[in-house]
């Protein structure tokens, strides 16, 4: 199976390569399920596409923060990923 990497670049300019584990849309808005490679202790975030559909720049994903909005999401990643047990 191919792993799919993506590089993201933080406010103040910084790198960071995830993998991403699974993608999911909801209410229309596309969802990703990542993990940093170089943590061991298994912690993934939840990234929420923010982009103006007007816009023709980039795609944006910003970690989902909202707790009630998490908590859904990550119930949809939880079914998707049998094998996986994610806890918030």
């Amino acid at each position: 199976m191919k792993e799919n990497k993506i590089l993201f670049e933080t406010e103040d300019g910084d790198k960071a390569e995830f993998s991403v584990l699974e993608q999911t849309t909801l209410g229309g808005i596309n969802y990703l399920l990542v993990a940093d490679d170089a943590d061991e202790e298994g912690t993934f975030l939840v990234l929420k596409e923010d982009n103006d559909i007007n816009s023709n720049e980039m795609v944006t994903f910003n970690i989902v923060e909202d707790e009630r909005e998490l908590e859904a999401v990550v119930k949809i990643f939880d079914e998707l990923l049998e094998d996986v047990d994610l806890e918030v």
